[in-house]
């Protein structure tokens, strides 16, 4: 096998690389966040006896979030290497930094309700009567439907700016990340399923990616053939 042949299948492989982080990351996110939204009510002044009568179920979706910032930070990684000299220092920055700071946010959300659900297990009398609880409910659901949002939302705009300039997913899609990523960063209210339009999106263009790969990987064999 020469050269430029395993040039050419390394160059297959990252973006299918991309598509299974991205849609791992998308199932594990959205399976988290339905965990919990069945578990919790949508209002942050719940009473705590619901939360701690769910507290492993929550438990588990608080992991499965932790696994799906992984898989979303490598998602970021293979897309810039797939971009490589195509990668635009600008947008590359936002893209990196949105990227970065949306898992910073909920990884945030999910420590923040990991440590108030073991505080609530052992002493839930003295965290509600000290207010605590009810303040720390609000805080997660600020950092997840507002501030992560606006992190989310950027991504998706320079996500949707970049495939404008190289053509890693049609057209279409990038209108779309553009049209979300407006919606999420003018909403100044938490809107309950916010969260989910940004995996979602991840998700329809990580199929998209797989699904070309695997189209260009058969044509490459066909021809080497």
């Amino acid at each position: 096998m020469n050269e430029e042949t395993t040039l050419i299948r390394q160059r297959i492989r990252t973006p299918r690389a991309a598509a299974i982080a991205g849609i791992v990351f998308s199932l594990l996110l959205i399976t988290s966040l339905l965990l919990i939204w069945t578990s919790i009510p949508s209002n942050p002044l719940t009473p705590a006896v619901d939360v701690v009568r769910h507290s492993r179920k929550i438990t588990f979706a608080l992991n499965l979030m932790s696994f799906s910032g992984i898989a979303f930070l490598w998602f970021i990684a293979v897309v810039r290497d797939r971009l490589g000299e195509l990668e635009d220092r600008f947008f590359a920055t936002v893209f990196l930094g949105s990227g970065v700071l949306f898992i910073a946010m909920i990884f945030l959300a999910a420590s923040l309700s990991g440590g108030l659900l073991t505080v609530l297990e052992n002493q839930s009398a003295n965290l509600v009567r000290s207010g605590t609880y009810d303040m720390v409910r609000v805080q997660v659901d600020q950092v997840m439907h507002i501030y992560a949002m606006k992190m989310a939302a950027v991504f998706m705009s320079s996500t949707s700016a970049i495939s404008l300039r190289t053509g890693i997913f049609p057209r279409w899609m990038a209108v779309l990340g553009f049209v979300l990523a407006i919606l999420l960063l003018l909403s100044v209210t938490t809107i309950e399923f916010a969260p989910l339009i940004f995996p979602l999106w991840v998700l329809l263009i990580s199929v998209y990616i797989l699904m070309d790969n695997l189209r260009g990987s058969r044509e490459f064999e066909s021809s080497a053939l």
